[in-house]
């Protein structure tokens, strides 16, 4: 079973019969119709923020100073970093530890059940595990700093929207030194791509199954008129989309899984390389090009996107015996000061006040117009299907 997915039917084989019955309540309710009207079961608490006139921060880092340290948790190893300029800019003793989300998760789940929790704060990539199950249940809240909220759109705040960074379709430009070979996703589907697509194991990846559920949802249009101009007709789908017909097609044309966006880089665009492939793959990856000589860019012109974004969200334990220091740092990372450890390959800031990241790999031009843009506000339908998601990848892949 992956290690990486935490939604309540995976969460209830891995923690020990102590938690099952309480985490079994608690998605028994999250799926529980919503008297909101949305349909999206249990409501997410909502976003704390203060009046921004009233709100010191010189006291907040005075108050930090007293508690004397954090300690973050993210799935990027840039947190060692991002650790090592707060602990510089503030004298407060900071850790940064890379962790997978659903490593984080659990470990924050068992810390709050047993009243001895060590992680402050996360910067968190599974949005759907964050709205779906830490969040309704108090394991963790959401803070906005306070000075900072008139740059934070409300679309941003709940949960709080740190830094958005992007996996796109790369290609070996020593092989195609004229450009992507492809032009339309579609391509990718087809017999002469049987394959030769490579990407990480979705089974294994929370962010490629938000990813898919929400291609499945608001994707659906673009895909189908993606297939119309590539095909010159209109699609004959046996799902009930195009988005759903897209992920059958391409798991049935057997893309090669890996267990790594690491594996997937090498395997595309490795110096030594001869195989023509194509990879899904996170921009950070394109830092090999400089390090590591690999031959690869952005599948720029690909359609109807040459890519997906996805969010990572800052949260704060609902125990922390450091609350102060968590605050402060999430005040830290919403600024250009805190976030820049995390750009370095790309990437937006939530704070819309913070410049775009200036390092986006070669073909990526436009992240706005050239990448489908996961939205926060699916983000409970995507726990909800996630499971179905994953079944239906797994039997069409085989």
């Amino acid at each position: 079973m992956s290690r990486h997915s935490l939604r309540s039917n995976h969460l209830s084989r891995r923690l020990p019969a102590v938690l099952l019955f309480a985490i079994t309540v608690t998605a028994a309710a999250a799926c529980a119709p919503s008297s909101s009207g949305t349909g999206s079961g249990a409501p997410i608490p909502s976003a704390s923020v203060q009046d921004a006139a009233s709100f010191d921060l010189n006291a907040l880092v005075e108050a930090a100073k007293k508690e004397g340290s954090v300690l973050a948790y993210d799935s990027s190893g840039d947190i060692v970093e991002v650790a090592k300029a707060f602990e510089a800019k503030y004298g407060i003793k900071a850790e940064g530890v890379k962790s997978k989300s659903g490593d984080t998760a659990e470990k924050m789940t068992r810390e709050n059940q047993a009243g001895n929790v060590t992680i402050d704060v996360t910067l968190f990539e599974d949005g759907p595990v964050l709205v779906g199950e830490l969040l309704p249940r108090n394991i963790v809240s959401t803070w906005i700093p306070p000075d900072l909220a008139k740059d934070i759109p409300e679309a941003n705040r709940n949960p709080l929207l740190v830094l958005s960074k992007a996996n796109v379709w790369a290609y070996n430009t020593a092989l195609y030194p004229d450009g992507c070979p492809v032009k339309s996703l579609w391509e990718l589907t087809e017999a002469k791509w049987a394959g030769k697509v490579v990407l990480q194991d979705p089974l294994g990846k929370p962010t490629l199954v938000q990813w898919l559920s929400q291609t499945v949802g608001h994707g659906a249009d673009a895909l189908a008129k993606d297939y119309q101009t590539h095909t010159g007709s209109a699609l004959q789908a046996s799902e009930a989309n195009a988005g759903w017909e897209w992920m059958k097609r391409l798991a049935k044309n057997k893309p090669v899984l890996t267990k790594a966006d690491e594996d997937t880089a090498a395997a595309v665009a490795a110096p030594q390389q001869k195989e023509p492939r194509l990879g899904l793959m996170s921009i950070s990856k394109f830092r090999d090009v400089e390090e590591k000589g690999y031959k690869m860019a952005v599948c720029q012109g690909l359609t109807p996107w040459v890519g997906f974004s996805y969010d990572k969200y800052g949260a704060i334990a609902t125990k922390s015996q450091h609350p102060n220091a968590a605050k402060l740092f999430i005040h830290f990372v919403m600024t250009q000061e805190g976030i820049v450890h995390e750009m370095g390959s790309g990437g937006l800031s939530g704070n819309k006040a913070v410049p775009a990241s200036t390092n986006n790999p070669p073909g990526l031009t436009g992240w706005d117009t050239q990448l489908f843009t996961v939205k926060s506000d699916q983000l409970m339908k995507d726990y909800q299907q996630g499971q179905a998601i994953q079944d239906f990848w797994r039997v069409n892949h085989g």
